[in-house]
């Protein structure tokens, strides 16, 4: 027969003298007071494991900062354990390395894992942007957040009073990144899910302002004034010139630099580093880069750059002058800016019924369709020969007063 246990009542247990020796007073259900002779008590949980039978101990804490209610409701929560086969002092292990788990696997540890990775595929300029976004409008809210607590209402809140302030694009970048940070979570295990994934269609959408560009039959009119201004210098006419014949972003216009030219082949390679798709971009060069080029061979006699710096002769021209130039020299303001050469390439190009695709290529744009993209390793730089002279061969006409659009 199973001896009757009488529980402990707080009265009890203040009154009770340690002796020379440490003794424990019994409580029912498991639950103990372990008396030592230094005169504390504390509470420990003492019952046989589920699979191996052995008795087995667990610390609860010191009476009376752990009354005696609460040491029975923790008592309580072990025997329901054991009822269930499950060994409590492992199951309080478990959920300790999951506490410590989380705590390492902070949404800003999480987030600085992935712009280790991200950082590498893109422009050193778009990666700093991107982190300094993080940096000020959702690290300081979620950094210290576990990331498998991360939800889609609070982060929804946060962004709130960023859509108030009518920052679209700027929702729809750090929408981006937390979709792209939570699916390197689900990736590596730390999340069963993205969270975060549809969050951007609560948001208004962004409204795309174009840059300001003009029609192809337009550039006469254009190169006329470039051609007979006196207040712009030979070399920023040219990088103008150079820009509009090769397609190029101004960025990648005005750090052109000598060793990147293969003058035998007639062919510029843009290195990865500087564009914006992070690969290599090869352009064919017609008779009329060629002379460009010839051109700026005194002017920039002894810099690696061919659109040398005025005051920085071993530097290049600053990466704004043929936008100011346009729109202030050449009073183009609010009608066409720098990056809106290539737009106006891309209108006349495919309007004369040229290859989407090559059209492209040209402008080393991303192919919007993954599957093929995956798949196609090419640039195809021999069948855009054929467009670029076209092209060279248009604005020549164009600079003589007359657009011819003669059919292939």
């Amino acid at each position: 027969m199973a001896r009757k246990i009488t529980r402990l009542t707080d009265k009890q247990i203040k009154s009770t003298i340690p002796k020379d020796k440490e003794f424990t007073l019994s409580d029912g259900d498991g639950l103990q007071l372990r008396i030592r002779a230094s005169g504390t008590k504390s509470w420990q949980f003492k019952f046989k494991a589920p699979i191996s039978g052995t008795q087995q101990k667990i610390t609860l804490g010191v009476y009376p900062h752990l009354t005696l209610a609460n040491a029975r409701k923790k008592a309580l929560e072990y025997q329901e354990l054991l009822s269930q086969k499950i060994n409590p002092k492992e199951h309080i292990k478990r959920q300790q390395l999951e506490a410590e788990r989380q705590q390492a696997n902070t949404f800003s540890n999480i987030a600085k894992l992935w712009f280790s990775r991200k950082s590498t595929n893109v422009s050193v300029n778009h990666a700093s942007r991107e982190w300094r976004t993080l940096e000020k409008y959702v690290l300081p809210a979620l950094g210290n957040i576990p990331v498998s607590s991360i939800n889609a209402p609070d982060t929804i809140a946060l962004l709130r009073p960023i859509e108030q302030d009518g920052k679209h694009s700027t929702i729809k970048r750090i929408c981006q990144s937390l979709n792209q940070i939570m699916d390197y979570a689900v990736n590596h295990g730390l999340i069963h899910a993205n969270p975060l994934a549809k969050i951007i269609k609560v948001f208004k959408k962004n409204t795309v302002i174009h840059m300001p560009t003009i029609r192809p039959e337009e550039l006469p009119e254009f190169l006329e004034q470039l051609n007979s201004s006196k207040r712009l210098l030979i070399k920023t006419k040219l990088l103008i010139l150079w820009q509009l014949h090769t397609m190029t972003r101004p960025k990648e216009a005005a750090t052109t630099r000598w060793d990147e030219i293969d003058f035998k082949n007639k062919v510029w390679t843009i290195p990865a580093d500087k564009m914006k798709q992070r690969k290599d971009h090869r352009i064919p060069l017609t008779q009329q880069s060629m002379d460009i080029l010839n051109m700026m061979r005194p002017l920039s006699e002894g810099s690696e750059y061919i659109f040398s710096g005025e005051k920085n002769f071993k530097s290049h021209v600053s990466l704004f002058t043929a936008n100011a130039a346009i729109k202030r020299t050449l009073g183009y303001k609010g009608k066409l800016v720098a990056h809106g050469l290539r737009a106006i390439a891309s209108t006349a190009l495919h309007e004369h019924g040229f290859d989407s695709l090559l059209i492209e290529a040209c402008l080393s744009h991303a192919d919007q369709n993954e599957v093929r993209a995956s798949y196609n390793r090419s640039d195809y730089l021999e069948q855009r020969k054929e467009i670029m002279n076209w092209w060279s061969a248009y604005i020549e006409e164009a600079a003589q007063g007359s657009i011819f659009m003669n059919k292939r």
